[in-house]
C-alpha cells in the first residue's frame, strides 16, 4: 500500500511538472545519489566497528551536502533546473522516499541474515 502511494505521488508529481520536467528529474537524480552516498557511508562499517558509528554518521551527512552541491551546480551550469521551485520541491519528496526505501530494504537485508544465521544454529544443533 505504501509503495502504491508512493508511485501514485511521484507519477502525479511528475505529470503536474510537465514543463519543467528536467528540474523534476534533476530533483530526484540528485536526491537518490545524495541519501544514497551518505546512507553507504553511515551505515558501511557501523555494524563491525561501533566506535566508528558517529564519524560515519558525520562523513555520510558530508556527501550528502557535497552531492547536493556539486549536483545543484552542475545542474544549474548546465542549465537542467530551469524551475528551481519545482526542483527543491522534488528533492525534498525524493529524499525523504529514497530514505524510507533504503530503510525498508536494509530491514530485508538484515532479517534475511538473521535469518540464515538462525538455520545455520538449527542445523548444527541437529548435527552431532
Amino acid at each position: 500500500m505504501k509503495l502504491a502511494l508512493i508511485l501514485l505521488f511521484s507519477a502525479s508529481a511528475g505529470v503536474l511538472s510537465g514543463e519543467h520536467f528536467h528540474s523534476f528529474m534533476a530533483g530526484l537524480g540528485i536526491a537518490a545519489i545524495a541519501v544514497g552516498s551518505a546512507y553507504w557511508l553511515a551505515f558501511r562499517c557501523s555494524t563491525r566497528y561501533p566506535q566508528l558509528a558517529f564519524l560515519m554518521l558525520l562523513m555520510g551527512l558530508m556527501a550528502k551536502i557535497g552531492v547536493t552541491i556539486t549536483g545543484v551546480m552542475w545542474g544549474l551550469k548546465a542549465d537542467v533546473i530551469n524551475s528551481p521551485f519545482v526542483f527543491s520541491l522534488s528533492y525534498l519528496f525524493f529524499s525523504i522516499v529514497v530514505t524510507y526505501l533504503y530503510s525498508v530494504w536494509r530491514e530485508l537485508m538484515m532479517k534475511k541474515q538473521a535469518e540464515k544465521q538462525q538455520e545455520a544454529v538449527v542445523l548444527t544443533i541437529k548435527t552431532p
